[in-house]
């Protein structure tokens, strides 16, 4: 009849097929995990087979897998620990034993000594702000008095807010195990309240060096490992706190573990009794902090070398996969895949999901893998 327009043969839908995912993989990158819907038509129609008269074949062709995707991104990263704050001298004085860098310092025992005086470690909550004597009363004297009864001093201490006539019997007891003089009160240099052990990172003044408020003595952390990595500014969705991630380490073997913020600058972190570095970017990236998922003791050369930090944007299990450049671009909207069965082909509708190295994930009607599609000549 005139005036009809001519109706496409099979091989002109295959030809089609071919322009399209040339375009598709020039645009490779557009395509997301959100990227493709459900009832797409078939660039030839439900099911009609795109071999009458003979066609050609598509260039390549390639398998249909089944694997797990997951999209990433690496960075070097280093073994430190959390919680780094600096630890002052509320009162003037000469440095008389230096602190240890590197060493762990638990309950009760000595951090540096300045003017010939011990300063202890104790936990707790409440900073060091006054000297504790009889008749005060408040949180630091109620902590003080359950470090002594940890401690094993005071046979029978009532632990409460109040610095009592048994509190200052309990003080002197522990002021004589420490080669003190036994006054019965504790001065507000004497000791350094944390939340916990801490692990020494540096020792910041020296043997015979003057120290005071406004000096650090040294720099705490807390004995747990972390590891510190940088991202650039636009990678800040992998900064977000729960982010998986795997490392490889420097002596073999990897370790696995989740964001758990962003942290300040080394070098600013809050002075003593305060809480950990929680800042933001410094310079052009972002200080990503992150917690080992086994608490386990590292190896030394770990400790040294450079880590190799791994951040698990998203990821699929066990799905069904094709490189990129052999979807399709329908005309209709959607995305499709060329079937080859033999010496016949057909274009079927997919649903596209995640897309990571090379590769993105399908799914529709019909489709398992080992079966073989074609691909656009590389």
């Amino acid at each position: 009849m005139q005036g009809q327009a001519p109706r496409r043969t099979g091989r002109h839908a295959v030809s089609s097929a071919r322009k399209r995912r040339r375009g598709l993989v020039a645009l490779a990158a557009a395509v997301t995990a959100t990227a493709a819907t459900a009832g797409v038509m078939l660039l030839t129609g439900p099911g009609k087979d795109a071999s009458a008269g003979k066609p050609k074949g598509p260039p390549t062709t390639t398998e249909i897998t089944r694997t797990d995707l997951v999209q990433s991104k690496t960075a070097d990263g280093r073994l430190d620990y959390a919680q780094r704050r600096a630890v002052k001298s509320p009162v003037e004085g000469t440095v008389t034993k230096a602190a240890e860098a590197g060493k762990t310092v638990s309950l009760g025992q000595r951090l540096y000594e300045r003017d010939a005086r011990p300063v202890t470690l104790l936990y707790g909550a409440t900073p060091m702000f006054r000297t504790m004597k009889a008749g005060a009363r408040g949180p630091d004297v109620l902590q003080l008095e359950r470090n002594l009864r940890d401690l094993g001093f005071g046979a029978g201490l009532y632990v409460d807010v109040r610095f009592d006539e048994a509190t200052k019997a309990a003080v002197k007891q522990w002021q004589k195990s420490l080669d003190m003089t036994s006054n019965g009160e504790v001065g507000q240099g004497d000791v350094v309240f944390q939340r916990g052990p801490v692990r020494v990172v540096s020792a910041d003044a020296a043997l015979a060096d003057s120290v005071g408020p406004d000096s650090k003595v040294l720099t705490v952390a807390s004995t747990k490992p972390v590891v510190r990595a940088e991202l650039d500014a636009a990678d800040g969705a992998l900064a977000a706190k729960g982010t998986k991630v795997e490392i490889a380490l420097p002596s073999g073997g990897t370790r696995r573990g989740k964001v758990s913020g962003v942290a300040a600058p080394e070098d600013s972190g809050p002075a003593e009794g305060g809480a950990a570095g929680g800042g933001g970017p410094s310079g052009d990236g972002l200080h990503v902090e992150i917690t080992l998922d086994d608490g386990s003791e590292l190896q030394e050369k770990d400790r040294q070398g450079t880590l190799s930090v791994k951040f698990v944007s998203e990821s699929r299990k066990n799905v069904l996969t094709v490189p990129v450049e052999a979807v399709v671009a329908l005309r209709e909207g959607g995305y499709g895949l060329e079937l080859v069965q033999g010496s016949r082909t057909r274009m079927v509708a997919v649903e596209t999901g995640l897309t990571a190295d090379g590769r993105i994930e399908v799914s529709g009607a019909g489709l398992a893998e080992g079966m073989k599609v074609g691909a656009a000549e590389q």
